[in-house]
């Protein structure tokens, strides 16, 4: 049985959530938030901005579209909820909000900086809350006094203990390296085949509050044994296990290798996830906790020459949605990551369209700053999301045509 490093008399405190029901129309702003865009509902006939989203515009009854929308805005009045009806914010009074007249035209009622005051200049943020619902917050311009509030729908690595699986990957060192210097309480790294030479372990070792602990996603023994050890103490987990195998389903070894990928990287994120997912959903009453899966963008588009590495990132990518479904249940925010192909030595032949290591361990921890839950890394990766909303048939056959 896990332990659960907590004093066994006192009652285990169950995660609350704010009311995160929405509307159909109100899950296009959950999207752009999702994605960290500052989109508000726009009328497409005469240009006014609405807010919350109408089912068509105040003004003209024309049909309303999401937008990108100026962030600036000026506080018309601030209170102080010291006592409020909602058990989740009830926990965590005092709670502060504002009503503010964007510079966009409509007024809002937003979460508040606890230091701003009616006629402050504010800028706005479209951040998702606990329970994944895209709320209004407003954070003084040029302020640097933080915020509790905004860290409760984040992710802040500050004072959280980390898990890395993978510290053979090409982001693990810069990404323990981010981590530690923004203050990460510990980190572990997972280092699958300990037997073998870890390039740059003494560069690893370096890292103050770094330990690195065996670990073999591959492993249902290997990933249970690590989650006995330390599952009660992770607050951020990043999964950063790759095996990449380019070949097309034709390669002699492709059959092979694609059983081997799919172990990685759909099989080792399930392993994952039934032996740390239910200890991360309970410590959600503590404090922010998140899930990080780095995936390839080549999980939503897929190329011939990378069938079967194509094939496994697509089902961990589905595993993804469903594992983010029950850590929701206690406040985690789950960051899928898509990225270009990296500077790992099988993907040499993709040239300079490669991302670096410090690129792809930027945009995590950037991420996790701003409470995403999608982050596309590198050029290439956005290019291909991009003509693939706008027609996915072309972008199938350019790729047969150049990556053969």
């Amino acid at each position: 049985m896990m332990r659960t490093g907590k004093n066994p008399l006192l009652r285990t405190h169950r995660p609350t959530l704010p009311h995160g029901r929405r509307s159909r129309a109100a899950h296009l702003l959950t999207a752009a938030a999702a994605e960290g865009r500052f989109a508000l509902p726009q009328c497409r006939r005469c240009g006014a901005f609405a807010w919350p989203i109408p089912e068509a515009c105040p003004h003209c009854l024309g049909a309303i579209a999401l937008s990108e929308a100026p962030r600036g805005a000026r506080v018309i009045a601030a209170t102080t909820a010291e006592v409020p009806a909602d058990p989740y914010f009830r926990e965590r009074a005092p709670w502060h909000v504002g009503l503010v007249q964007m510079d966009c035209g409509p007024q809002a009622l937003v979460h508040l900086h606890p230091g701003a005051e009616p006629r402050d200049a504010v800028r706005l943020s479209l951040v998702l809350d606990r329970a994944g619902a895209a709320v209004l917050h407003a954070a003084l311009q040029g302020g640097t006094m933080s915020d509790p509030q905004l860290r409760e729908m984040t992710a802040d690595p500050r004072d959280r203990r980390v898990l890395i699986t993978d510290a053979r990957h090409v982001a693990a060192l810069p990404l323990a390296c981010a981590l530690s210097a923004a203050g990460a309480a510990a980190v572990y790294a997972g280092v699958p085949e300990d037997w073998k030479p870890l390039p740059r372990r003494a560069e690893f070792e370096a890292i103050v509050g770094l330990k690195l602990v065996p670990l073999d996603i591959s492993s249902d023994r290997s990933v249970a044994d690590l989650a006995r050890d330390i599952g009660d103490r992770i607050e951020i987990l990043v999964n950063t296990a790759d095996l990449p195998r380019p070949g097309p389903l034709s390669a002699p070894a492709a059959a092979t290798d694609a059983r081997a990928m799919m172990e990685i990287m759909a099989m080792g994120l399930l392993r994952l996830a039934r032996s740390f997912g239910p200890a991360m959903a309970r410590r959600g009453a503590d404090g922010t906790v998140a899930w990080v899966n780095v995936l390839s963008v080549y999980s939503r588009i897929h190329p011939a020459a990378l069938a079967g590495y194509a094939a496994a990132h697509a089902a961990a990518l589905a595993l993804s949605h469903a594992l983010r479904a029950e850590l929701a249940q206690g406040g985690v925010r789950l960051m899928t990551v898509l990225a270009a192909p990296t500077e790992d030595e099988w993907f040499q032949s993709f040239g300079p369209i490669r991302v670096s290591g410090r690129a792809l361990a930027g945009a995590i921890l950037s991420g996790l700053h701003r409470g995403l839950e999608e982050v596309v890394v590198g050029d290439l990766a956005h290019d291909l999301l991009a003509r693939l909303a706008e027609n996915p048939k072309a972008v199938e056959r350019e790729l047969t045509r150049d990556l053969f």
